[in-house]
């Protein structure tokens, strides 16, 4: 087997969540290190999302976990710092295998960051044959513009505004994803998930999301939201985050040490 034809077995997250019968299951990644992200890998998970929009990760930082967790057969996303599209082209050119771009509030914000997303002359993206998506210019210009299809290129859904707006957003070409920001919907409206005005509109969100074959994504803080939330018809699902899971199993630890130090000390 050539070097080049053992690099490019790696499926885009896109492909991966067509070819898949079940839901996927991730963690976000905030913490820059390599050593969590072996540790999540190791742990069975499917895909991390590094967060550029939440946490202190450069180019640097992201380049070398995409790097170190597709090898170890993980599947990579990045949530951007913004909707500005101003780090879209690099990150795809450093073989990312899905994005996530934060707060698109409507149609037109969709198809202006999808754009910059999809080759031209469909759309904005330049040809950057010898990054490492291109293999260093190992792959054929027709390989490298190929794969670009299979990269998931989802927008985030995050108020009621963009929600009532879905069945026009999934018309974008070259959108292929969306993901549901339940956080921000609440502190934008000021409900909860449990409001029945907002379970109407994740449910008519997922509808037309599946007539139109594209796959949700959403974020929860445990396994048990997770698989309610793979029942509703999400697709891939993020559980909690490094920091979060290390703070924890820290914290539970130093309880637990405190309590036996108080114990004794009552003795």
């Amino acid at each position: 087997m050539s070097a080049v034809s053992h690099t490019t077995r790696h499926r885009g997250f896109a492909r991966y969540l067509r070819e898949s019968n079940s839901c996927q299951w991730g963690t976000w990644v905030k913490i820059p290190a390599l050593e969590t992200i072996e540790m999540i890998a190791a742990a069975g998970l499917d895909f991390i999302v590094l967060d550029q929009e939440h946490a202190p990760l450069g180019m640097e930082s992201v380049y070398r976990a995409t790097v170190v967790a597709q090898g170890l057969g993980l599947q990579v996303l990045t949530r951007v710092p913004d909707r500005s599209g101003s780090h879209l082209q690099r990150l795809l050119d450093l073989g990312m295998d899905g994005i996530l771009v934060p707060r698109v509030s409507g149609a037109d914000e969709t198809r202006t960051v999808v754009d910059q997303m999809v080759f031209s002359p469909t759309g904005d993206r330049g040809l950057g044959l010898t990054a490492r998506a291109g293999f260093w210019g190992g792959l054929s210009r027709d390989e490298y513009v190929r794969s670009g299809d299979d990269i998931l290129r989802a927008v985030q859904l995050e108020d009621i505004e963009a929600l009532e707006e879905v069945e026009d957003i999934l018309l974008t070409p070259g959108l292929n994803g969306l993901f549901l920001g339940m956080g921000d919907l609440s502190l934008s409206s000021g409900r909860t998930g449990a409001d029945e005005s907002i379970r109407r509109l994740v449910s008519r969100m997922l509808d037309a999301a599946r007539s139109a074959g594209v796959p949700c994504g959403t974020a929860v803080q445990s396994p048990a939201q997770a698989r309610t939330a793979a029942d509703q018809g999400f697709g891939f699902v993020m559980v909690s985050n490094d920091a979060s899971l290390f703070r924890e199993a820290v914290g539970n630890l130093g309880s637990e040490l405190n309590a036996t130090g108080e114990m004794e000390m009552s003795k």
